[in-house]
């Protein structure tokens, strides 16, 4: 692409563009980026002119087309803000801005850095959509040109642009840009599927040439045989992430797949769609459940087409899109096809109350909630899902929710307080769980109760961002109670340790280094070991470096050696038999045997018999058990036979995540052995800075002491979670 071209592309669409601008912003572009270089060894300068070339397919103006060619100079080179506003004024300015990524992020994860650049962009679009315009543009070319990468930073982007780029074009609109985004990163994250499906389509393409061009002679023959004369139909193969996406939702092998081309028919008139379908329908036979109309219920982004699949000429399936050539712009082209541009004016995607992207306008107040970056990234990619289901309120609202939405996701949909008092839903007339998946044309109405809180499980069922978000905002207050005194704790003994004093003030000046937005939020992070004390140190101490060295127990000859400092080391005992079990209904089995984490009276039991005539024992809730669930021969129903002379000790395993803090391990069999509790086995697992993982196999009476001692280790502060453990 060279310059002239460029001005030369937007003439054609607009005679009377800003040439003067276009050239400035040419020669300002070139002169800043100088004798940069991309990876593939060209001229910078070759990439914004390319940026600007796909935004002349779009028809852009000539303002956009300008911000296009500056879109890197205030992050790459040593352009400014104010510098831009002196020669492009401030309109461009703000565009070029709001296109530069976040300088330096001072994050601790890379993942809350890719958060902050998307809000930031997302603000940025607030103001402007036409900066989202660029973006995408930007994106498209870099994947273009995505081979001269490293291979680790090609999956990675690739890994990006498929979970937010490519869903945000099509949330858009522009679903050719979709689909190019989609097959570029396809191939980069699986290349042997991408280069497979790539290879039969193109056999494909050479062997059904004359069928595609015999069925659409035959369509246009048919609409014009009945007075539809000005009408075009074109066939086409689907894109490769088209097929291996159906391929995988449906469990299907290539050869399986029966609608492997599309054909659009585009009419003039709306009534003509409608006229169309009924000739098609008349003439061949109908798959059923394969019409969808997008006409009188268009897409969140504007698309309108009818949607349908028939048994075409050739006695295969043919999938068929009816449209207007009016529909079909904004089909191809999304909001870039909208008069918005057409007229000279642009209004931003949050302000416009007349445009079509109202989702745009939720995911931005989402902005306004407080979640954390990695929140807020979550919330967005949910927000993206392309296959949608449309369901109505009982006063005959629309919603339009994600695919696989339950009444819970349709109920803060409607608002957050109707999510949050929602006690149960009836869908067409009926109670129905509030796990149902909402079909389209559903109509949902929400129960409420007024002293109903949200309960955490609910974040697993739900698939929408929003309920998810409103859905930790009513559980974070309680997970905050719980986990703060012992993020608390962590932090304190961290800084102690490193010779500096810990307090919530601290912390305050620091937050957005850590991703989050609130003191306690840190503190609690801490304490659910989603957060190192040690990223919260070096946060509030750049310069801090950490000394300290953890050390493992080992296992030497039977002995568990401990951390210096500890002061106890103890033997492993010898497993012992386990015969003389007290045990009803073995059916004269001679040997008995537990399962590896054991079983104490008081646990519901089973039995299974092995090859060898032995029973091994199970308590009920053994995830092994599973394994003999279509032999049923083998189980035996037995129970415990125990009285109050009972002197034997039976073997329980349980799991403790702890602080990994000198004296933990001491604190924690110090408090076993007061409950008259025996240890058989210890291992201990550093996991994290912080925590590391114990694990017991213990002997007790019965479960009302194994119960009390879990109770009593959870009471201790060096103690994080602790639960029995079973294979």
């Amino acid at each position: 692409m060279r310059q002239y071209e460029l001005v030369e592309r937007v003439q054609k669409y607009k005679p009377d563009a800003d040439i003067a601008l276009l050239n400035k912003a040419y020669v300002y572009a070139m002169q800043k980026h100088g004798r940069q270089k991309r990876a593939s060894g060209d001229p910078y300068i070759s990439h914004p002119l390319e940026v600007a070339a796909i935004l002349t397919d779009l028809h852009m103006d000539e303002s956009t087309i300008a911000v296009a060619l500056l879109h890197d100079t205030i992050e790459d080179t040593s352009a400014t803000r104010d510098e831009i506003d002196q020669f492009f004024g401030d309109e461009i300015g703000a565009l070029v801005e709001g296109l530069t990524k976040i300088k330096r992020l001072d994050l601790v994860s890379r993942k809350a850095q890719q958060a902050e650049n998307l809000r930031k962009l997302f603000l940025a679009v607030a103001d402007d959509v036409r900066v989202l315009l660029v973006k995408l543009a930007d994106r498209l070319h870099n994947m273009r040109t995505l081979y001269y990468m490293r291979a680790d930073k090609r999956r990675r982007i690739s890994e990006e642009t498929m979970e937010i780029y490519a869903p945000l074009a099509g949330r858009m609109g522009m679903q050719d840009m979709r689909e190019e985004l989609e097959d570029l990163s396809f191939q980069y994250i699986n290349p042997e599927a991408y280069q497979t499906i790539r290879d039969k389509l193109q056999d494909l393409a050479g062997q059904n040439q004359a069928m595609v061009k015999s069925i659409e002679d035959e369509l246009k023959a048919l609409l014009t045989e009945h007075g539809l004369v000005d009408v075009k139909v074109k066939g086409r193969l689907k894109k490769p992430f088209s097929i291996f996406n159906k391929m995988q939702s449906k469990s299907l092998s290539f050869e399986q797949m029966s609608d492997l081309y599309g054909f659009r028919i585009i009419v003039d008139e709306l009534e003509s769609c409608y006229r169309a379908l009924g000739l098609v329908h008349t003439r061949w036979r109908m798959v059923p459940e394969r019409f969808k109309d997008y006409i009188s219920n268009p897409k969140q982004n504007g698309y309108q087409s009818l949607h349908t699949t028939i048994v075409g000429p050739l006695r295969q399936r043919i999938e068929l899109q009816i449209r207007t050539r009016a529909m079909h712009d904004i089909a191809e082209y999304g909001i870039a096809a909208h008069s918005l541009y057409k007229e000279g004016r642009v209004a931003g995607a949050a302000n416009d109350e007349t445009n079509v992207f109202s989702w745009f306008r939720k995911t931005i107040e989402a902005l306004a909630e407080g979640d954390s970056p990695e929140e807020f990234l979550e919330h967005t990619k949910l927000e993206l899902f392309q296959d949608q289901v449309f369901c109505f309120t009982p006063k005959g609202q629309l919603i339009a929710l994600p695919k696989d939405a339950t009444p819970i996701d349709f109920a803060y949909a409607v608002h957050t307080n109707i999510g949050d008092t929602c006690v149960g839903a009836k869908v067409n007339g009926r109670m129905m769980p509030l796990v149902t998946r909402l079909n389209n044309g559903d109509e949902v109405e929400i129960i409420r109760s007024g002293v109903q809180v949200p309960p955490p499980a609910w974040e697993g069922i739900v698939v929408t961002g929003k309920a998810r978000a409103a859905i930790r905002r009513a559980t974070r207050a309680a997970i905050r109670k719980q986990y703060s005194g012992l993020g608390y704790r962590i932090l304190e003994r961290t800084f102690a340790r490193s010779g500096k004093t810990f307090s919530r003030e601290v912390l305050a000046s620091v937050l957005h280094r850590l991703g989050q937005s609130d003191v306690e939020d840190v503190i609690a992070a801490v304490g659910r070991n989603e957060l190192s004390s040690v990223d919260v140190l070096k946060a509030v101490f750049p310069d801090h470096k950490d000394e300290r060295v953890t050390i493992k127990p080992s296992v030497e000859d039977g002995w568990v050696s401990l951390p210096k400092g500890e002061g106890m080391a103890f033997r492993l005992p010898d497993a012992d038999s386990e015969a003389g079990v007290p045990l009803r209904g073995l059916n004269g089995a001679a040997i008995v045997r537990f399962s590896p984490s054991g079983a104490v009276p008081g646990d519901r039991i089973v039995g299974i018999t092995e090859d060898d005539g032995s029973i091994t024992v199970y308590p009920i809730q053994s995830p092994g058990l599973q394994q003999y669930e279509d032999q049923p021969d083998r189980w035996v129903d037995i129970r415990w036979d125990i009285d109050s002379t009972n002197d034997k000790r039976f073997r329980a395993r349980i799991g403790i995540n702890v602080l990994n803090e000198p004296g933990t391990l001491a604190r924690i069999t110090s408090t076993i052995a007061t409950l008259d509790v025996n240890i058989r086995s210890i291992r201990m697992d550093v996991i994290a800075e912080d925590f590391a993982e114990v694990g017991m196999d213990m002997e007790v009476w019965d479960l009302r002491q194994l119960t009390q001692t879990i109770n009593q280790l959870k009471a201790l502060d060096c103690v994080a979670t602790v639960k029995r453990e079973f294979v």
